[in-house]
């Protein structure tokens, strides 16, 4: 057997200054591994945390991961004192007695949450003893999903601090031989990774372990250690016979993905959203993916293009061919796509699916291509008679697929039109790149091989899904099923499609269509299972009454017998006596985390107005990886002794700040307390603005701090919770008063980003105590410059450098840096960057400056311009600005855009009205 070994190692590089080590903290993660074992395309991961408690009293201690959002996670146990605890899978009803006591107590009882665009993240924690130790282990399983001719295993790694004992070891094993691997992400530089191949070569093997002081220095990392992913990807042989088929303990699965085929000619139709929801960044994004994607239609492909509001717009009424000519008029049309107006998904639908009716091609492929960003708002708005409707339009004539843009999407909706249509679903992340995420999704369909699918297993039973629309290259085809009484010899698998104009069937095999004793006995038939339970997922969606019951007790059972964590089961983490028990559940696609009593989640997210679950997710936690636990007074404890907010940690500080931004009119500042008394909490505490918190009368005495939320018990006994904020400030062209809004602590903002120049900055604040940006990273091209307050780290993916905040001039792409102790000007073409460095009680703040000469659009913080006022009423505490009158307080803050920093007064309103704009558009979900 053939193997290839990939080692990866951090080399260690020539830096400007020798980096030492910070001093351990009061906890110590030892050993983090992470070991992946990949058979025919199923992975098995195991993810196992090692950590010790290093206090003199009992400490908190939390467990964070990031998995894939396809993975279920089947197993997670926690090893302390010799005693093991491992987790339970019961059914959700089962479990929602503990579920509801955890939301009663005002924990989080959702521990699994979306995070970005393909992770979910899982959180626990448990009390470990003065210096003892504890280890966890998470195992998740997913079927991998091959996509434009590739395989793709994502390993994602943030351990919260350098690991004496880091490894990340993945095996992959391939019957048919592997003809090509990559390693990519985050955590890879490509001049450290060798990979060898050869046609007789089955297995790849990927080692990466780093040192200490290596998961410092890479690209990806920080004095935090490592933070981000590796993404292995491959591909295995293939030819024009059957496929891969393998049996195991009488299960069986079939890879199908022929290759040599004769591409089919399609007739396609977009359907574009044109209402005013789509305005802005949207609408420039899909106009500039739909000019690429009409320049990569083949000349024999025949299309049209639909735009829609409250009406219909047909470019033309009947599908056109794809020649140059109508290409390029068609190009001209997409520049010209405006917003306005509102939704009509109904009739859009309709009109697309009959004239691919009205237009039919022999030897054709036909598709029916929607992208909206919001629910049908005017014509018919009845989801079930709108999927009932173009269900019967289509009549099974041809896939439906429904891209949905952003969060606000009713993403259900679109999913299940999509699969009652034999299409798919996909989310478009409202992001930078939603251009490229459109362009991507167009090629997996941009070339079908085979229409009309069929599988048939004579001598199987209990199959997976056998019946499939289409086959497009680079896809595959995996069907999972039992073979009748375990009898072989009576099994007998074949393919029947259309090509074109003709009928083919694959029923030869060669070498690899084998059946083949698995390297895991039971990867088969969990192979099985899984795919079993995604697919019955889906059909449930499309199904009501009686036959969604019974959809929805098969996933149970399945889920049940092999501890799949899904939408109908959970997990009861079991802890040690004293501790409560924790409940996991898997989330839907675009479903909101779960809501303590009090409504935090809910009081927080609608006062932003960000409407992304994957936000609250990921960034409430912050980048804690511990709650201290220690001696406390018990007037300090809540509901059962738990662990309240420390005494006076806020309050011993009576000038208690919150940090700001300048840019463009945007200045970074720090509030004292001292000026609004109605914005003020409990000992003086600032809560958000605009009584957004007020509207909750149980809202008075607890605090968000730290990165999770800490509990506060006052007379009446009622819990509820503060936000700490930081301040950020929008100047005035006329020296009037300036703008000031509050944001929560724990935001990743988007700073700059113009496409035009590859440029683009994003920031992340300090949490209390400390205020500013903790961290400020610009993307230049293919290169990362990493700012901090102790130091700069410069990557572009060969060679890196770290310097401190010492007078240094430094060549960077398409410009330079020039330090000095506490300030560091960048400059790239004609855009000049300064970030400050303020010392505040003895720590650092970041405050960034921008200034560009071209005209070229940009957006983000440090690009919104300063503010004129049409009007400003001070008796009655109302501005108006670009036609919108709004409610504002007085508030003052420190002005950190001059040496001295003086304190100045502001109008503090929300900031939405401040930004003239959503909260959304200005966050990012990574640096």
């Amino acid at each position: 057997m053939g193997k290839i070994v990939v080692q990866l190692a951090l080399l260690g590089l020539m830096l400007a200054v020798v980096y030492t080590l910070p001093n351990k903290e009061d906890w110590d993660i030892y050993k983090y591994h992470i070991n992946s074992t990949v058979t025919d395309g199923y992975a098995i991961t195991i993810i196992t945390s090692r950590v010790v408690n290093r206090r003199d009293q009992p400490t908190e201690i939390e467990f964070h991961v990031k998995i894939p959002k396809n993975a279920f996670i089947s197993q997670f146990k926690m090893s302390i004192e010799g005693q093991m605890y491992d987790g339970v899978v019961k059914a959700k009803e089962e479990a929602q007695q503990q579920y509801s006591e955890a939301m009663s107590r005002g924990q989080s009882a959702g521990l699994v949450s979306s995070v970005g665009r393909s992770l979910e993240e899982f959180t626990t924690s448990v009390t470990v003893a003065a210096h003892q130790k504890v280890t966890f282990e998470l195992t998740h399983e997913e079927l991998l999903k091959r996509r434009l001719g590739q395989y793709e295993l994502q390993i994602y790694a943030r351990p919260m601090q350098p690991v004496n004992d880091f490894k990340i070891d993945v095996s992959i094993y391939e019957q048919p031989d592997i003809v090509f691997s990559e390693v990519k992400g985050g955590l890879n530089n490509p001049i450290l990774a060798t990979i060898g191949a050869a046609e007789s070569q089955n297995q790849l093997d990927v080692h990466f372990h780093p040192t200490v002081e290596q998961q410092t220095l890479c690209g990806a990392c920080g004095d935090d250690g490592l933070n981000g992913d590796l993404v292995i990807v491959y591909d295995v042989f293939r030819d024009e016979t059957l496929g891969h088929l393998k049996e195991s303990d009488g299960f069986f699965v079939h890879h199908f993905a022929p290759t040599g085929l004769a591409r089919i000619s399609k007739n396609v139709i977009f359907v574009i959203d044109q209402s005013g929801s789509m305005q802005g960044r949207k609408m420039r994004q899909t106009r500039a993916a739909l000019v690429h994607i009409l320049a990569d239609l083949a000349m024999d492909d025949y299309f049209g293009l639909i735009t829609f509001n409250h009406a219909v717009h047909p470019w033309k009424r009947e599908l056109v061919q794809a020649n140059e000519h109508n290409v390029g008029i068609a190009k001209e049309f997409a520049r010209t796509i405006e917003d306005h107006g509102s939704t009509d998904i109904n009739s859009a639908l309709l009109d697309g699916a009959k004239m691919l009716n009205q237009n039919p091609r022999d030897g054709s492929a036909s598709i029916l291509i929607l992208l909206t960003d919001g629910d049908p708002t005017t014509g018919e708005r009845n989801p079930v008679i709108i999927q009932k409707n173009v269900m019967r339009a289509i009549n099974k004539k041809f896939p439906l697929y429904c891209l949905g843009f952003g969060h606000d999407v009713n993403f259900e909706f679109l999913e299940k039109m999509s699969l009652e249509n034999s299409g798919v679903a996909r989310r478009i992340y409202d992001d930078t790149d939603a251009d490229l995420q459109l362009k991507g999704f167009y090629a997996e369909v941009a070339t079908p091989l085979l229409t009309n699918v069929m599988l048939i297993y004579e001598g199987g039973a209990n199959l997976t899904q056998t019946n499939f629309s289409h086959y497009y290259n680079g896809s595959e085809i995996v069907v999972a099923g039992q073979i009748t009484d375990n009898n072989i010899e009576t099994f007998s698998p074949r393919v029947v499609a259309i090509s074109g104009n003709k009928h083919v069937e694959f029923s030869e095999t060669n070498s690899s269509t084998v059946m083949t004793a698995s390297l895991s006995e039971s990867n088969t038939r969990r192979l099985w299972a899984y795919l079993t339970v995604k697919q019955l997922l889906d059909k449930e969606l499309q199904l009501d009454g009686e036959e969604k019951e019974r959809a929805k007790q098969e996933v149970l059972e399945l889920s049940l017998k092999y501890r799949f964590v899904t939408p109908h089961t959970s997990m009861v983490v079991t802890k040690p006596p004293g501790e409560n028990a924790q409940v996991l559940h898997k989330p839907k696609e675009g479903e909101k985390h779960p809501l303590p009593r009090g409504g935090f989640f809910r009081s927080v997210v609608s006062s932003l107005h960000y409407d992304d679950p994957s936000f609250p997710a990921q960034r409430l936690h912050g980048t804690a990886n511990r709650r201290r636990q220690g001696t406390m007074h018990p007037s300090s404890r809540g509901p059962a002794g738990r662990r309240v907010h420390p005494q006076g940690s806020m309050d011993s500080d009576p000038s208690f700040t919150a940090a700001i931004l300048h840019g463009g009119g945007h200045v970074l500042h720090q509030d004292s307390m001292d000026s609004d008394p109605s914005s003020r909490g409990p000992a003086g505490r600032r809560v958000h603005p605009q009584g957004s918190m007020d509207s909750d009368p149980s809202f008075t005495a607890a605090i968000l701090h730290g990165g999770g939320h800490v509990l506060h018990q006052d007379s009446m006994d009622s819990v509820s919770i503060t936000t700490v904020l930081q301040r950020f400030v929008r100047k005035t062209v006329n020296g009037s008063l300036p703008l000031c809004y509050d944001l929560n602590e724990f935001m990743l903002l988007k700073l700059l980003h113009n496409p035009n120049r590859e440029l683009s900055i994003n920031g992340q604040l300090e949490s209390y105590p400390s205020v500013g940006f903790k961290r400020i990273v610009i993307h230049n091209q293919n290169q990362r410059i990493d700012i901090n307050q102790r130091h700069i780290r410069v990557n572009d993916g060969q060679n890196a450098t770290k310097i401190r905040w010492e007078p240094n001039i430094i060549d960077i792409q398409r410009g330079k840096l020039i330090q000095s102790h506490n300030k560091t000007t960048i400059m790239i073409e004609d855009s000049l960057l300064i970030i400050m460095r303020h010392e505040k009680k003895g720590k650092s703040l970041l405050w960034p400056i921008f200034s560009q000469v071209s005209n070229d659009p940009v957006e983000g913080l440090l690009a919104v311009k300063p503010l004129v006022y049409e009007s400003v009423s001070a008796p009655s505490g109302t501005v108006t600005v670009s036609g919108k009158t709004f409610t504002v307080s007085e508030g003052d803050i420190f002005d950190y855009s001059v040496t001295s920093a003086p304190r100045i007064k502001c109008w503090l309103t929300s900031a939405e009205n401040a930004l003239e704009g959503r909260l959304f558009d200005f966050l990012v979900s990574d640096l």
